[in-house]
């Protein structure tokens, strides 16, 4: 399926390894001009080389995207952006124990702001030009409370509020913001969100790993390219009419309507 996308220029926030370096990739694919923004050079490198052993291109930006003025003066080096994929920022999971303002702030940083910060310095050149498309990749535990994910499970709260309010406040202008809310998916987090399971139960992570799996109807967890699939069609023309829209990829574990 020819998804129309050869030739438009598209930047994937965290583009150095998970669902980032994925949507990079499947963008690649579709002919799209990539450029991976991520705060460590060498991780850049590394999803450079990855690209390039399967024939497809990657433009690399190393920027820390709390910094709004820096993403700005990115976006600016880049010029006109067609596609904004925001896979970048993580907020640590953290047990209720260890949890202070300090870790909340750090939190909304990680998450919130960075994907705020990339979508303020695209929108408006999108609009100025009639059109554009912007997909987070945001997370289901902005929608499902735990009690090792208040923080980040907080920013992808507000991050799912403002996807929406921008998706409203730009429609007229011809810009599509979408959210997708990945379940577990096979990248380094989980570990990261094991380890801190770990430490709040005293329970063994294999123990753990297999209980959370075993809740997916699906029976296992994504795999970071199927996020990926969804994300380049949402970023696609094939999706004009789709905005606004919060998409769950969990396994079928939310049964709610």
């Amino acid at each position: 399926m020819d998804l129309q996308l050869s030739g438009r220029t598209a930047v994937v926030t965290g583009a150095s390894k998970g669902i980032g370096l994925a949507c990079a990739e499947a963008l690649a694919r579709e002919g799209a001009k990539v450029v991976g923004i991520s705060r460590d050079p060498a991780n850049l490198a590394a999803a450079q080389e990855h690209l390039t052993a399967k024939g497809l291109t990657l433009n690399v930006e190393a920027v820390d995207l709390t910094d709004p003025a820096a993403t700005v003066a990115v976006i600016e080096r880049i010029g006109a952006v067609d596609i904004l994929v925001n896979c970048a920022g993580a907020a640590r999971r953290t047990p209720p124990a260890e949890l202070d303002s300090q870790a909340l702030h750090a939190a909304m940083e990680a998450k919130y702001f960075t994907y705020m910060n990339a979508t303020v310095a695209v929108i408006r050149g999108m609009t100025e030009r009639g059109g554009g498309a912007i997909v987070n990749v945001v997370g289901q535990g902005g929608r499902a409370a735990n009690p090792l994910h208040i923080g980040g499970g907080a920013a992808n709260a507000a991050l799912m509020l403002a996807s929406v309010g921008y998706a409203k406040a730009y429609a007229d202008r011809g810009v599509r913001v979408n959210v997708i809310n990945p379940g577990m998916t096979r990248t380094s987090r989980v570990d990261e969100g094991l380890e801190a399971a770990v430490r709040a139960t005293g329970r063994p992570k294999e123990e753990l790993l297999a209980e959370q799996v075993a809740e997916i109807p699906l029976g296992r967890a994504a795999e970071p390219d199927e996020v990926a699939n969804v994300a380049v069609f949402l970023a696609s023309p094939l999706a004009s009419y789709v905005t606004g829209a919060i998409i769950t990829m969990d396994g079928g574990v939310t049964s709610a309507i």
